[in-house]
């Protein structure tokens, strides 16, 4: 078994931190970001990795950086054979990588090298992919550039979002770094370098992505609904009562049909610009998502109407 550090902050972290436990591994501390303000009321609220890491009597330490070196030191002094890092959110200085005897491993929501970067899972989803995983890679000073060591594969279909692909990543993620943890224990863990020509960047998800343009085919309407749900959310606009309104389009599949695009059609569907989509789920500006039965039925909404 080993001595780590685990390094994570939110609930995409917890399933690998409950299963590095379970296996018998030794957790020196946990490092995750601060208590930050959250809700109405802008209280402090402290990460998931904080919540389940207290529950289990795990040191937490939330440094606001690590290149300070006090922190250096503190990180080195704790004397971790290895740190686990997922989703921490925070950069690693050289000294911090290079401090636990066998290094740090990161878990990263991609299939390295495609999608390197801060949101591997959304780009997945909207770019279409017909699959994407999680892998085991060790850390090096450049954006998600270390040797991978393994990896496990999920298929993409029409009908999951970004956070059902999180949801599934999560768990095959922590099975995985458990995996992993127990190879280099046994001093067997094997790492590859990555392809650096096959290299692609998962950028942040900016607020200006998110409308939809109903002009586009089908599959990348729906694609690009699903990489969004349902945060921040794709949305279009509709008119009711003579005011327009945004909605939050959450969940869709495939449908038969078409029309000008952004036309509401029978059963629940959406011209596009190539076939349509059917609207499963839906938000109002201000209201809990729903199905598109309640939000037609309370907008007053018909086929024919226009979306867009």
């Amino acid at each position: 078994m080993l001595k780590l550090l685990f390094m994570g902050t939110p609930d995409f972290a917890v399933p690998t931190l409950l299963e590095l436990v379970g296996q018998g591994h030794e957790i020196i501390a946990c490092y995750t970001r601060a208590p930050a303000p959250a809700g109405r009321g802008m209280e402090l609220r402290r990460s998931p990795v904080h919540e389940q890491a207290e529950a289990l009597g795990i040191p937490v330490l939330h440094p606001q950086s690590l290149k300070s070196d006090e922190e250096k030191d503190r990180f080195a002094d704790l004397g971790a054979d290895a740190a686990v890092v997922v989703a921490y959110g925070m950069i690693l200085p050289k000294a911090v990588l290079e401090a636990p005897e066998h290094g740090c491993y990161n878990l990263h929501a991609s299939l390295l090298p495609r999608w390197r970067g801060a949101a591997p899972i959304n780009r997945a989803v909207m770019e279409g992919d017909a699959e994407t995983g999680v892998m085991v890679m060790k850390m090096a000073r450049g954006l998600d550039t270390g040797p991978v060591a393994m990896a496990e594969r999920l298929t993409i279909t029409d009908t999951m979002t970004a956070q059902d692909v999180h949801d599934r990543l999560a768990r095959l993620g922590a099975d995985l770094m458990g995996r992993a943890m127990a190879a280099l224990s046994r001093g067997s863990l094997q790492l590859t370098e990555q392809d650096e020509d096959s290299a692609t960047y998962a950028a942040k998800i900016e607020k200006a992505e998110a409308k939809i343009d109903w002009s586009r085919p089908a599959f990348n309407v729906l694609r690009h609904i699903h990489g969004l749900s349902p945060f921040p959310g794709a949305w279009t606009e509709f008119e009711a009562k003579g005011k327009r309104e945004r909605l939050k389009v959450l969940r869709v599949e495939p449908a038969n049909g078409s029309g000008t695009p952004g036309t509401l059609l029978d059963d629940h569907g959406v011209a596009c610009g190539d076939g349509a989509i059917k609207l499963i789920e839906v938000q109002r500006a201000g209201k809990k998502p729903m199905d598109v039965a309640t939000f037609l039925n309370g907008a007053g909404l018909k086929p024919g109407d226009q979306l867009g």
